[in-house]
């Protein structure tokens, strides 16, 4: 296995719901994929298509405030292609923020989450 590329991405949820930081590391990982053509998987790495599941393996670290309050499944949902796997560690950042109980908020907190998303190709 061969690292491709290594993308970086931070999300926020203004409106942390319970400490639960799965909508901010959704974020992140979105941040950090949305800004890339892996054009190199097809055109050099010979992936016939972006869900060649035999070839690309797509692994997502998050740093997140409140690290067991993450619905795994839910953020790898995010990744559009390819193997996953996940990692989640005590990281990110909490800052005051608002309360507005018309957006539900149970908070004024704001959940910053951060992730690492690695792309690696099988041989």
């Amino acid at each position: 296995m061969k690292r491709f590329i290594v993308q970086l991405g931070f999300g926020i949820d203004q409106h942390g719901h319970d400490d639960d930081c799965t909508n901010a590391a959704i974020k992140a990982i979105k941040n950090a994929i949305s800004n890339n053509c892996l054009a190199g998987l097809l055109e050099i790495c010979g992936l016939k298509e972006p869900n060649d599941l035999l070839k690309m393996i797509v692994h997502v670290k998050i740093g997140a405030p409140y690290p067991d309050n993450i619905k795994k499944e839910k953020v790898l949902k995010a990744i559009p292609f390819g193997e996953k796997s996940i990692a989640i560690e005590k990281g990110g950042l909490v800052a005051k923020g608002i309360m507005i109980k018309e957006l539900g908020d149970t908070s004024d907190k704001i959940i910053v989450c951060n992730a690492a998303v690695t792309v690696s190709i099988t041989a």
